[in-house]
């Protein structure tokens, strides 16, 4: 009876003893992920900053506090209704990326860093945006962005925050001046179009006119050109038929009747109201006169010309 509880009590140690080596081993062994960082208190005060891997704790003594996470955060505040400098009420829209670069500043230095860098961004939100009237609010989102990016920096810094973009992702005025505006943008397309329907009429006005000239240009550089063609071949005929006519050193007979041939040609047209017959055709008749008078004998020279 007496062993048998001898060897119940040896069994119980033995097993409480496993057991405290078992505890003491968990608690001695902490495995940090990577992108993730500890902060280790001994007894009460800070001691170190575990890094990513495999660390071992003083059991009892070394206590972990929550890991906190090194990645880069984007957090999407809700909007926030800011007054600009010409009274008007907007609401904006604002995407923060921040990134913790000192686990014990964030841990021992701000109480809630999220909660904290969001309460600053619309604080300085408000400040940026209530000294630009609403228009310079709408086309100034880099300066604005900038703006906040140093001031959050230079703020969220001494708690191991580091603040790398701002962006406004919407800035919504009131509903009466988006209709304002739509109406204002509607009326400038209406004189954009209307300009650029008065250049496009100018220019074709302009073209066409530069074509037209263009072509009286060409219309009468042709015609010039074809004038001195005709003369050219005008002379040219000329000048061969003077050449023909020498060569063939013709007799009063084929003149005479060469003037007779050309007579109807002085008749035609309608206008043709006056004959001027030229000296020689009076010669060429006499000529034909002689060459067919009868017995083919030249008339006597000396008879008197008839009077008129």
């Amino acid at each position: 009876m007496i062993d048998n509880i001898g060897s119940i009590v040896v069994t119980v140690v033995v097993v409480a003893i496993t057991i405290f080596v078992i505890v003491v081993i968990a608690r001695s062994v902490r495995i940090i992920p990577q992108a993730y960082a500890g902060v280790i208190e001994r007894l009460g005060r800070y001691h170190k900053t575990l890094s990513p891997g495999l660390n071992l704790l003083v059991p009892f003594i070394d206590r972990l506090r929550p890991l906190v996470d090194l990645r880069e955060t984007v957090v999407s505040f809700p909007p926030q209704p800011v007054i600009t400098e010409d009274n008007l009420v907007v609401s904006i829209d604002t995407v923060v990326y921040f990134q913790v670069t000192d686990a014990r500043a964030a841990t021992y230095e701000i109480a809630n860093y999220l909660g904290a860098v969001e309460q600053l961004t619309t604080t300085t939100l408000r400040n940026v945006v209530g000294g630009l009237n609403l228009e310079e609010a709408l086309t100034s989102r880099d300066n604005i962005n900038g703006q906040l990016r140093i001031v959050l920096d230079e703020a969220t810094g001494k708690w191991g925050i580091r603040v790398s973009r701002v962006e406004l992702k919407a800035i919504d005025p009131p509903l009466s001046i988006q209709d304002s505006m739509e109406k204002q943008m509607r009326a400038e397309r209406d004189r954009r179009a209307l300009i650029l329907t008065a250049e496009g009429t100018k220019q074709s006005a302009i073209l066409t006119a530069e074509g037209q000239r263009q072509a009286a240009i060409l219309e009468a550089e042709g015609q010039a050109k074809a004038a001195v063609l005709r003369a050219q071949g005008e002379a040219e005929a000329i000048l061969t038929v003077f050449d023909a006519i020498h060569k063939g050193d013709p007799d009063s007979k084929l003149l005479a009747y060469q003037y007779l041939q050309t007579l109807p040609q002085l008749a035609q047209g309608d206008a043709n109201k006056l004959w001027i017959i030229p000296s020689e055709l009076t010669e060429a008749l006499k000529g034909i006169g002689r060459a067919f008078g009868p017995g083919g004998a030249p008339a006597d020279e000396s008879r008197p010309a008839p009077q008129s």
